[in-house]
């Protein structure tokens, strides 16, 4: 475990789950499991990667740590504070802290304000961090910061701006009042892939010169390996595996890391011929009734009668792993 002054944010065994609805009453026990017991920290100015399919709980655990949703059990702790339990001052200073870039830039930005309301919205809401006189050329030196020219963008509107532009300004209002963590939640699945790249590397070019924390969310593994110092891989609303960025790469403990990793595209045409492709049976279970004992074992080529009755916890010094069978580093 990393030293505790060097922890910026801590997750306890969190969980989230959702009542079913059916015709406008809940269902007896019914419940989409959707965050079920993930436990992480993040230091500062490290990047976490989480990486998973669709449907695996990412964007879900990304709401949560921000306070967007409410956990059923857990907790998210920051510094000294719980984000769901602060009251008062104490919540107001957590939310200028912990921001979140999300995954669509054309609607998470508001289609009837300008640029400039855009990026002043934060500073209203929390008028005590900079003076009136100052806003201003603090949202000039935020539009620098993320590549953009204030002189022409300042006064337009979202829908005037292209994809990659539209997500540079919300990262730029997720700057604004100099959190210490940044929740990126698929910042750049709605890009093209030359988008893509810019953007990551601005989001790295920043983390250097603000020495902010990232956990970044993503379903491309390209992205998250170029971009994380650890990963995180979740599965049906469990964490399976986690490790620094190369090890997990190049030795994955996982039977389900291992099959997303065979999926990776290789551009290079020898290399294709060589990799052993992994194709999973069947389709991922339901959140709702997930399987027994090690959630992985209705699809894993090596899961025994113990992968049904017990389930395995995420367990290792370095590079931990949920599995009763991990493969050979």
């Amino acid at each position: 475990m990393p030293p505790s002054d060097d922890v910026v944010l801590r997750v306890e065994d969190l969980v989230k789950h959702f009542p079913l609805k059916r015709r406008g009453s809940l269902r007896a026990g019914g419940v989409v499991k959707a965050v079920d017991g993930v436990s992480f920290t993040l230091r500062r100015g490290e990047t976490l990667g989480v990486v998973g399919e669709s449907g695996c709980g990412k964007s879900t655990l990304a709401r949560t740590l921000v306070g967007l949703e409410k956990p059923t059990s857990g907790a998210v702790r920051f510094g000294d504070s719980t984000v769901h339990t602060a009251r008062g001052r104490e919540l107001r200073e957590l939310r200028r802290r912990i921001q979140i870039v999300l995954q669509d830039p054309y609607t998470s930005l508001n289609p009837r304000r300008s640029v400039r309301e855009i990026l002043l919205q934060p500073f209203e809401i929390h008028p005590d961090v900079l003076p009136k006189a100052r806003r201003l050329d603090r949202i000039r030196e935020l539009l620098d910061l993320v590549g953009l020219d204030a002189s022409l963008h300042l006064d337009r509107y979202p829908h005037q701006f292209s994809g990659g532009q539209r997500q540079r300004i919300g990262i730029a209002r997720a700057l604004a009042l100099q959190p210490d963590v940044v929740v990126c939640d698929e910042p750049v699945s709605a890009l093209d892939v030359s988008v893509q790249a810019q953007v990551v590397n601005l989001l790295e070019r920043l983390q250097k010169e603000l020495g902010v924390a990232y956990v970044f969310i993503a379903h491309d593994l390209s992205v998250i390996r170029h971009i994380s110092d650890r990963v995180a891989v979740m599965y049906l609303g469990k964490l399976v595996e986690s490790g620094p960025g190369a090890g997990l790469y190049d030795t994955p403990r996982h039977p389900y890391t291992k099959a997303l990793l065979s999926a990776v595209p290789v551009p290079e045409p020898g290399r294709r011929a060589q990799r052993q492709r992994i194709l999973l049976a069947g389709d991922p279970p339901s959140p709702v009734d997930p399987p027994s004992g090690c959630r992985f074992r209705t699809r894993c080529w090596q899961a025994t009668d113990t992968c049904a009755t017990e389930e395995p916890p995420l367990a290792g010094p370095d590079h931990p792993v949920a599995c009763h069978y991990p493969l050979a580093a």
